[in-house]
């Protein structure tokens, strides 16, 4: 029997057809080595042929989602538990308060403005007014420092592409200034206008794909076309490199930010009080962090892990900048410091402890004023301004929603502020932490969430999750998509893997480049030691990332595919001898190398990449690939290649489906009736194919 005969019969005993994908005799040549390309068209996002292609497959996916029984109530339960009020916390601006709301089942949450703590709320902007259907999500809100205006960014369809507007903070109506083709930008106030960066115009029709390069940074003066804004500062000689600009608020500093050539950035300053000054160069190695906190005059502080790969705080002279004069204020500590707020001209400085917060207010002396007292193991996020007295806090865990509470931070005492109710029994859950030993001997945390009475008899389902990648970490946190999950008894499992920031530069070193296998070893690590201590078995263990936790996904598959029941790459790099050929993905090689810097690293990445290691006659686990059509960060043409790939290759009797969204993007600003779809889907996928 033939390979395509073979094929054609096992999809036809999962009752699936699979749309047929065309071959082309695309080959690349590495370093001597041929390697086939031949799904390469599917790179070709807006032809007709991968739109035709695309349609055929979500027609097999919706027909086999729409046939699994539970999957209509699965939505109307993640419908009901996300139909809760969502606050954020209160901040201060120009003497009025803004807050974030949802009402419960909002598409987008609304910004609200009172005139007092605790006044009458009034919409200020509303971003479900701005689409029928939910799909502009506002990012992004930057008040001018002379507190006339407000300036807000919009995405469409979850790309990274932005807009600006701009509100006359007098009137609440909007300027007519419109701006365009922005990116990975706020704005920065300068007087009566501000700061953005952007990229020329891209071409039409491959607004999405094509790669991003030469970056600029544009003035926009109030009341004038977006034509007139002046250009302000490019570097030609250094096109794939991000460049942004910060005024303090009181308009005497302005820092210019370098990044994309590491895992850090670079760091100027120019002096606003001097006429026509310069930039002048503070620091010149981008694989440290450099960022301004706070100034009082010449001083300025600054966190950094320069020389404290888990952080610290230092201080600078603007009449001296240079990084060989700086000063240790607060130094580096036993754990990593993962957040660092000025609030009421104190430090509230967040450290991160087994991947869990704890928090320390601290004087700009540099002194530990005491430790903030929280309510459990979770994580932590602070909100006040810089001068202001008020200070709140919001926390959560695995099995607490995100709550509010408000701070005096003389008296070390927190008051409830404003507490969501979700319709489920927080107390009959619980979360636990353990440490496992991954291939190396390295030891690896992990969190699982579960509940209360679980049985150890290996046969519970469990949803193990992870990222492993670029500096960051995975802290507790609460989300009522996995609440249906744990009441039909299944277990929540997330892993702290290398390459994240959970212990500072070195434990994310440890999962880039030549190290990146460290990753998959520790996920897969994970994945047996929960069926050696009899939490699950491999017929009930489906594994779950997105972006770089989709790669983690597709690696671990088709390394250990008898591990894994089910496998949901979402979004996920898998094509890694060519993601730094679209938009941004160049900024990904400080963690992965690329194809073509040698022979040696072309070779480690051939080695996992997950498209590159799908082979004929393997029986792969039950897998729904998701993307979707406006994803400029991760462009679909991985998902695409690595789902055609699959199905061609897949021996056993597992499905393979992919699921692409319309109007959507990475993620980021995705409405929530798009979300609850499709973790619907995701998650009768996953216990239909555990039955």
């Amino acid at each position: 029997m033939t390979m395509t005969m073979m094929a054609t019969s096992l999809m036809q005993a999962q009752g699936l057809q699979y749309p047929k994908a065309e071959k082309d005799g695309t080959v690349d040549d590495y370093f001597g080595v041929k390697v086939a390309d031949p799904y390469r068209w599917l790179e070709n996002d807006t032809s007709a042929q991968t739109a035709a292609w695309v349609e055929a497959e979500n027609k097999v996916t919706n027909a086999y989602l729409g046939k699994i029984p539970t999957r209509g109530k699965l939505l109307k339960r993640l419908t009901e538990l996300s139909n809760y009020e969502k606050i954020g916390a209160p901040r201060k601006r120009h003497g009025k308060w803004y807050f974030y709301k949802n009402n419960g089942l909002q598409n987008q949450s609304v910004l609200y403005v009172m005139d007092n703590l605790g006044g009458t709320p009034r919409v200020f902007l509303d971003p479900n007014t701005l689409s029928d259907d939910g799909t502009v999500a506002m990012n992004g809100v930057y008040f001018s420092n002379n507190g006339k205006w407000a300036a807000y960014s919009i995405s469409r369809s979850g790309s990274d592409w932005r807009e600006f507007f701009v509100i006359d903070l007098k009137t609440g109506q909007l300027t007519g200034d419109h701006i365009e083709w922005a990116k990975f930008s706020g704005a920065a106030w300068q007087g009566d206008g501000f700061y953005y960066s952007t990229y020329d115009r891209p071409t039409e029709g491959k607004e999405f794909s094509n790669i991003n390069e030469g970056m600029k940074i544009y003035y926009h003066k109030l009341g004038t076309p977006q034509s007139d804004d002046v250009l302000f500062y490019q570097n030609p000689t250094q096109p794939k490199r991000f460049y942004g600009v910060m005024v303090n608020e009181e308009e005497t500093l302005m820092y210019l930010y370098e990044s994309g050539a590491g895992a850090g950035n670079n760091l100027f300053v120019r002096d606003l009080r001097q006429p026509d000054s310069q930039f002048i160069q503070m620091t010149d190695n981008m694989d440290f962090q450099y960022s301004p906190i706070y100034n009082e005059g010449d001083k300025i502080y600054l966190y950094t892990n320069y020389g404290a790969p888990k952080g610290c705080i230092m201080t600078a002279d603007i009449r001296k900048p240079g990084l060989s004069d700086w000063q240790v204020l607060i130094a580096e500590q036993q754990n990593m410091l993962s957040g660092v707020d000025v609030i009421n001209r104190q430090f509230l400085l967040t450290y991160n402890q087994d991947a869990c917060d704890h928090a320390f207010v601290y004087g700009l002396d540099g002194k530990m004023r005491h430790e903030v007292k929280l309510p459990m193991v979770g994580s932590v996020g602070f909100t006040g301004d810089e001068k202001g007295e008020e200070c709140f806090y919001t926390f959560s865990s695995f099995t607490m929603p995100g709550t509010i509470y408000r701070y005096d931070m003389v008296k070390n005492e927190s008051t409830l502020y404003a507490q969501p109710n979700v319709k489920f029994r927080q107390q009959d859950y619980e979360s636990r932490q353990f440490f496992f030993k991954s291939k190396d001997g390295t030891r690896v945390p992990m969190f699982i969430t579960y509940k209360k009475g679980l049985k150890r008899n290996g046969k519970n389902p469990v949803y193990l999750y992870g990222y492993g990648g670029f500096n960051i970490s995975l802290g507790p946190g609460f989300s009522a998509m996995r609440i249906p999950f744990l009441e039909q008894g299944g277990i929540y499992a997330q892993v702290n893997l290398r390459g994240g920031s959970e212990y500072g530069e070195a434990w994310h070193l440890a999962g880039t480049k030549m190290q990146k296998q460290n990753v998959f070893d520790d996920f897969i690590a994970a994945a047996e030691y929960l069926i050696s201590e009899g939490y699950t078995s491999k017929q009930k263990l489906a594994i779950v990332g997105g972006s770089n936790g989709g790669l983690l996904v597709g690696a671990c598959m088709t390394q250990r595919p008898d591990l894994f029941r089910v496998a949901i790459p979402q979004v996920g790099v898998m094509d890694m001898l060519r993601y730094h050929r679209f938009t941004i993905g160049w900024n990904w090689a400080s963690d992965y190398g690329t194809s073509e810097d040698s022979r040696e690293m072309f070779e480690y990445l051939k080695g996992y990449s997950p498209l590159h290691n799908l082979k004929p006659g393997v029986s792969y686990p039950a897998t729904l690939v998701t993307t979707a059509d406006h994803d400029d960060r991760v462009v679909p043409a991985h998902s695409f290649k690595f789902a055609a790939t699959l199905q061609e290759c897949q021996a056993g009797t597992a499905p393979v489906l992919i699921r692409i969204d319309t109007k959507a993007g990475h993620g980021g600003g995705k409405p929530l009736a798009k979300v609850l779809e499709e973790q619907a889907d995701i998650y009768s996928f996953i216990l239909y194919n555990m039955k």
